[in-house]
Parts: C-alpha cells; structure tokens; sequence
C-alpha cells in the first residue's frame, strides 16, 4: 500500500502549469497507476490472514478481469474529490479501487451468454471466454465481496464511521435498488420478460440505477473519506449523479459511432438488442445536447470549490468527449 499511496502523492505534486486538460489526463493516469498496483497487491497469490487457500485458477481469472485494462474512471472520482476536501490518499485509493472490483464483477456478469453475451471486453476475451462461464460467475461473487472487504478493512479506513458509510452507500448503489436493479430494468426494456413500452422516464431511472448510481457513488465515497459536511455532500451528489447520466448517454453514442477496434469490445449491440437509450428516445442531436446541459449541472454543483474542482470539472467534459 505504501508504494500506490506514496505514487498518487508524488503524481499530485509532480503537476507541472499547463491547461486543464493536461492537469486532467496526468492525473487520470496517475490514478489508474496507483490503482492498478493497488489492486495487484489485493489479487496476489498469498493467502491472507483469515483465507484458507487461494485457488490458482480462480485467483488468475480475477487478474484477467481486473488488470490490464480500463480508465479506473470511478477511482478517479473518488481520490479527486477526496483530494479537493483534503482527505487522504491512502482511504480514497482504497475507497475508488473497491468501487472498482464492483464495476468489474458487473462487467464479466454482464458479458455472460445469460445477459449481454459478449466475447471482447477491453480488448480481450471475457472472462467466460477465456476461462468458462462457471468461472466467470464465480470471479465476479469473489471480486463483489473482496470490494466490501477492502471497505471493512481499519488498515484503509481508521474511522469506524467513515468505514459504515462506505459499506452501507456501496451496497445500496450496487444492489437491487442501484446497478443490479438497473440491470433487470434493461433486461425488461428488451423485452426479454414480455412485451413493454420504455419511455424517456423510464429510461433515465433504469440508467441512473445501472449505470448513474455506482459512478455517483464514486463521486461520494471520495466526500466520505474528505470529511465533507452534509451541505457538501449534497452538493457532491448533485454533480455525481448528473456526471453518472451523461456517462451513459455518451457510452449509448460511442456504442453508435465508435467503432469495435476504439472501443476494445462490439459495438452496435444495444440497438441490435431493442435496448432502451436516450439516442433512441432524443435522437443523435438531442442526445448530445443533454449531456452538454448535464455537463453544465456538474459545473454548477462543484462551483462553490472554485478552482479547486477544476479536476473535477474536467471529468465532466471528459466524459461527454471521451472517444471510447
């Protein structure tokens, strides 16, 4: 750990002068640097205290879902957003890298023959692919509960409080009423459970469960560890939850526009699928206009922060113009 932490502070303080987007994507990078290293230390071959064994195979499957790959986007905001409160490095790494496992383990489960059936995710095989679906459904319960682990652990979090709240707020955007829930909203939007009719309502709220809930969760673990009041907290939510539906929106664009080879995995599929988008409900145009006034609520949420949520301002136009 002393190694991820003490390399997220020298990136911060190795920022040289230039325009915010140079500041951003060096401090992207940095963070899915210290995070990767964090998260290879978690998926280590040593059996921890309390473990009985570590099986190979599976250990080396959760690697494969893991490493390698990704904009550590959801670490991102956590670690930023603690940095703008002035909380530690050591607890928002810990925070966003758990979130992390959480959008890992939704990823293999998603890519199953059962949901979305896909075989490339980041430019790799998926987890059943490359290993099988056994597997792979057991790689996404491990990477779920070694998140919470990690939330539960005094060595990232000292404060008891601080630890429950993080425990708690995870569990409630990942589960039946977040991602989880989301995701058998989508199911029922493609008609997979009988015919239905999905209008722009219903789609923002299955959207801001799949997708919008653990992104605007990142966005508040970071304002847990930072200390942040209740005004601010609220403030925080604003900007992650609005961050969390431009998200998705851009990502139904990319899965338009993009092509297979920039977005490391198929494209194309969610209109193939019937799957219900903004695209489909606002047009091309009108969905990019969204996300232009979602990046302008972000703007505004973060504004009593001055300059020192620039970083964080930068993530919302990053998001909207992100080109994979």
């Amino acid at each position: 750990m002393t190694t991820s932490t003490s390399s997220t502070q020298a990136s911060h303080a190795s920022v040289k002068a230039g325009t915010p987007e140079d500041a951003f994507s060096h401090r992207l990078g940095a963070v899915a640097d210290a995070v990767e290293a964090f998260l290879a230390d978690r998926l280590g071959p040593e059996v921890q205290p309390g473990e009985i064994a570590r099986p190979p195979r599976l250990m080396e499957a959760m690697r494969h879902a893991v490493l390698g790959g990704g904009k550590r986007l959801r670490p991102f905001l956590a670690v930023e957003t603690a940095r703008m409160l002035g909380g530690p490095d050591a607890g928002a790494l810990a925070a966003g890298s758990a979130i992390e496992l959480v959008h890992c383990y939704s990823l293999v489960h998603d890519d199953l023959p059962a949901m979305d059936n896909d075989d490339l995710r980041r430019g790799k095989p998926t987890v059943h692919r490359a290993y099988d679906e056994a597997t792979a459904i057991l790689v996404g319960d491990a990477l779920q509960t070694l998140a919470f682990e990690i939330l539960a652990d005094s060595r990232w979090q000292t404060d008891a409080g601080v630890r429950s709240d993080l425990v708690l707020g995870l569990a409630r955007a990942s589960g039946l009423g977040g991602m989880v829930g989301g995701q058998l909203l989508d199911l029922g939007a493609e008609g997979r459970f009988g015919p239905i009719a999905v209008d722009v309502d219903d789609t923002l709220k299955l959207q801001a469960m799949k997708t919008g809930a653990i992104l605007a969760f990142s966005v508040e673990a970071g304002a847990i560890v930072g200390g942040a009041s209740p005004d601010e907290r609220a403030a925080l939510l604003r900007y992650g939850l609005a961050l969390g539906q431009a998200f998705q929106i851009a990502d139904d664009i990319l899965d338009r526009e993009a092509s297979p080879e920039a977005m490391g995995k198929a494209t194309g599929k969610d209109k193939e699928a019937g799957k219900a988008t903004l695209v489909d409900r606002l047009g091309l145009d009108g969905a990019r206009a969204e996300c232009d006034r979602l990046v302008g609520v972000c703007e505004e949420a973060v504004s009593r922060w001055g300059t020192k949520a620039e970083i964080l301002r930068e993530a919302a136009r990053f998001t909207v113009a992100r080109k994979a």
